[in-house]
């Protein structure tokens, strides 16, 4: 069953990945761009994007979270992914988000961010949202601070030096921004 938890923020809409989504995603992973950080330069195969998609699909069941796509409201095409999956030893659920890098630039990952933040607070009574990069992808640690993160340390991680910023629950503001969580 593919979960029905659309989220739609003041320019995005955002839907749990489907396995229709496939070629976007392996198109939007495989840009060079983009995988530097999100794969550390890997060219994944498609495979493994089924598998991320098949994995984001069971995280909905078991946990009532996983990956979204991302489109332009009104729009077709894919441009980038957010949501939360589990990373790193022991595994720690923490907020990912990626767009294409036609759309770098536009606060398009910090409005994800944002609506991601205020749905697992919301709607999964986190206590705290983690998200982590490479620091060396400052824009990326940019987009966590814009979305109200803080610093919470710097770590060797299969290494790669990486810095985790977190949000704790009663820190949290939502935006006054347009944000709507429907089930479909």
């Amino acid at each position: 069953m593919i979960p029905n938890v659309v989220i739609e923020t003041a320019r995005l809409h955002l839907r749990p990945f489907t396995s229709a989504d496939l070629d976007h995603l392996h198109r939007l992973w495989t840009d060079p761009d983009v995988r530097r950080y999100l794969f550390d330069g890997e060219i994944i195969p498609r495979g493994r994007v089924a598998e991320e998609i098949a994995g984001s699909l069971e995280r909905f069941k078991t946990k009532g979270c996983g990956l979204w796509s991302a489109f332009p409201k009104g729009e077709r095409d894919l441009i980038g992914f957010c949501g939360y999956r589990f990373f790193h030893q022991p595994p720690e659920l923490q907020l990912l988000y990626g767009f294409a890098p036609t759309h770098w630039g536009h606060g398009l990952a910090t409005e994800a961010a944002r609506a991601m933040i205020r749905y697992g607070f919301e709607k999964l009574a986190l206590t705290s949202v983690i998200a982590s990069a490479d620091a060396v992808n400052t824009s990326s640690l940019r987009v966590m601070e814009k979305a109200g993160m803080t610093f919470e340390k710097r770590a060797m991680i299969g290494g790669l030096d990486t810095v985790y910023y977190t949000l704790l629950r009663e820190a949290f503001q939502p935006d006054k921004a347009h944000y709507l969580v429907r089930n479909d």
